[in-house]
Parts: structure tokens; C-alpha cells; sequence
């Protein structure tokens, strides 16, 4: 078994590569998850970044694309077609772009801090004193 550095998630994340070797691919297609890392064997079926990917990008860059639509319409009244051409372009790329880098980024985040389902200690006691 080789033992592998630890590799910041941020580096490795952003480009889609493994969190262990940091030289296989994280992705199979845009956003989908591929079974292994073709160089270290790495199982990525611990990687569950759920709705994360989405949320910052709503939050981060989706607003403000949004904002600066709503923006144009309030200021110039522009024909649709204004819209069409810039609006629109800037609220796809604003939505779609930044989700297979945040996507990396979380993947590679839940190994390198061994992120775990939370569980429900159910031994903890208390420790009482009077």
C-alpha cells in the first residue's frame, strides 16, 4: 500500500482530480461521479456532496446574475432580445460553470477531513456534577 501525502482539497478539487493521488479524474461526464480513480484504485463511493454544489452556486453566483438581469430591466428597459443576448447568457454561464469545480471541491473536502455521516450517540452521558 502506498502511502499518499495529503493533498489540499482546494487544489484538487477545482481541477476534478483525486483526493488521494491527485492524478486520476474525479469526473465521468460533467457532474457524474466516477466508480474509481483509475490510478489509485480510490473507491469514491464515500463522496455524497448532496445539494451542496447547488446551494453555493445559487447563493454566490446565481443571485447576482439574476440581480444584474433585474438590474437592466429597472434602468434601460431594454427590448427582449437584449435580454436574450446578454441576460441570458450570463445567468446560464453563472449557473452552470462553477458546479463541477465546487462539486470537486466538496468531494475532495469530505476526504481530506474523513467527513462521515453524523450519528446519534446514544451511550453519551452527561457528566454530572453537584
Amino acid at each position: 500500500m502506498i502511502d499518499y501525502p495529503p493533498l489540499p482539497p482546494i487544489r484538487t478539487g477545482l481541477k476534478g482530480l483525486c483526493p488521494r493521488c491527485g492524478q486520476g479524474h474525479l469526473f465521468d461526464g460533467f457532474l457524474t461521479l466516477k466508480k474509481k480513480c483509475e490510478v489509485c484504485d480510490l473507491d469514491y463511493s464515500f463522496a455524497d456532496p448532496a445539494d451542496g454544489p447547488a446551494f453555493f452556486v445559487i447563493c454566490f453566483t446565481c443571485v447576482p446574475a439574476v440581480a444584474f438581469a433585474c438590474w437592466l430591466e429597472v434602468e434601460f428597459n431594454p427590448a427582449l432580445w437584449v435580454h436574450a443576448v446578454v441576460s441570458l447568457p450570463i445567468v446560464l454561464l453563472a449557473c452552470i460553470l462553477p458546479l463541477r469545480p465546487l462539486k470537486g471541491w466538496l468531494v475532495n473536502s469530505q476526504f481530506f477531513y474523513k467527513a462521515e455521516q453524523g450519528r446519534i450517540d446514544r451511550e453519551y452521558r452527561p457528566d454530572v456534577r453537584k
